[in-house]
């Protein structure tokens, strides 16, 4: 296959997102701030650029995994971003979690530089994005859908279209506030059986098979028991996103209370420096109180 993808951005998602169109066949150009995350990638066929600009000269598609809207709009719209130099006709996939009020201002550039915008934010997390199974949640046409799947397919076990521009973010911030307000329970939740005298193990069981249990469950409760902070989410975007999520709700008349207090504990844990340590170490100042 050649042709040519370029990916913006090889933090924790993306790098196994270039990866996976690399063994798909397709041509592609990367830039991240720092070379070194692109080493792999590099030695495996990768076309390396210094700028977003020069990466995206050539590519029909330009795929994006950054870290918030200020990271986004820099890449995209900064000195030397990508929007300036994309072809016309170009397809720009937009999966990094931002705002809905983002995406609807990026696509009013897109379309002035005659290029197609897809917001498309993935659910899973770095195991995910290396094994090629996250979920796609789009947002966009169907013409420009059909002519990018097949570079989404490289990296994806399932692409789920929302309808127009805008609901794929929006999607994925429901997504991630259900999921950081539970993540924030099960942390208050394990310290009280931690403090109770009840055995760990066996009430973590009960939880698991009963009705509080997820997949979320068991994977965060094995980290947090095990202390094992390796990075597959970022604590401080947990924040973010829950921060996001509170914005976009809003507008639809409904405050999350519940994303409000859990905020408050992924900001209390960034600040005591698990920043950039996974989401699950959000229990740690709970321990430590």
């Amino acid at each position: 296959m050649n042709e040519s993808v370029a990916v913006l951005g090889l933090g924790t998602m993306g790098a196994g997102m270039a990866a996976n169109l690399l063994k798909a066949r397709f041509s592609l150009a990367v830039y991240n701030r720092t070379k070194d995350k692109a080493r792999d990638l590099i030695g495996s066929g990768a076309r390396f650029a210094s700028t977003p600009s020069e990466a995206v000269g050539d590519a029909s598609i330009v795929i994006s995994m950054l870290a918030d809207d200020a990271a986004s709009r820099e890449v995209w719209m900064g000195r030397d971003g990508a929007l300036a130099s994309v072809k016309e006709g170009a397809i720009l996939i937009e999966s990094s979690t931002v705002s809905p009020a983002w995406i609807v201002e990026f696509a009013e550039a897109a379309i002035q530089k005659g290029a197609k915008l897809l917001d498309a934010p993935v659910t899973g997390s770095r195991i995910q994005a290396e094994t090629g199974q996250l979920s796609f949640l789009i947002g966009g046409d169907q013409a420009t859908l059909e002519a990018a799947t097949p570079a989404l397919k490289a990296m994806s076990k399932e692409i789920i279209h929302l309808g127009p521009v805008g609901s794929g973010a929006k999607m994925k911030l429901i997504n991630n506030f259900l999921c950081g307000v539970q993540i924030a329970s099960l942390a208050e939740a394990l310290v009280w059986i931690e403090r109770s005298g009840l055995d760990v193990a066996k009430a973590l069981a009960i939880l698991k098979v009963g009705a509080p249990g997820s997949p979320l469950l068991n994977a965060i409760s094995a980290r947090m028991t095990a202390h094992d902070y390796s990075v597959n989410f970022l604590l401080r975007l947990m924040a973010k996103d829950l921060l996001y999520a509170e914005d976009e709700a809003s507008h639809s008349n409904v405050y999350l209370k519940t994303a409000e207090a859990a905020r408050s504990l992924f900001e209390i844990a960034a600040a005591e420096g698990f920043a950039d340590k996974d989401m699950s170490s959000v229990i740690e100042p709970l321990r430590n109180k």
